[in-house]
């Protein structure tokens, strides 16, 4: 494994989180940092699409893409 460079940070865990976390990296085989670093990974990724998908909405609408299914429809 290689050693990353870069911030390092504290997070304080509720209680109930500490234990399911350290089940995750138990059956990952991966440690706390890895699991944390995805977990951030992913859920910034999710908050980047939803700012991004409340932008472009008002033009979707605009040309009647009302719906997921729309969208859907007209790329397949």
């Amino acid at each position: 494994m290689s050693h990353m460079k870069g911030d390092t940070i504290t997070v304080r865990l509720d209680d109930d989180l500490a234990p399911l976390l350290d089940e995750v990296c138990r059956r990952s085989g991966r440690t706390r940092s890895e699991v944390m670093r995805e977990a951030l990974r992913r859920h910034l990724a999710q908050l980047r699409f939803e700012q991004l998908r409340r932008r472009v909405m008002p033009f979707a609408e605009a040309r009647g893409y009302l719906t997921d299914e729309d969208v859907f429809n007209q790329v397949s």
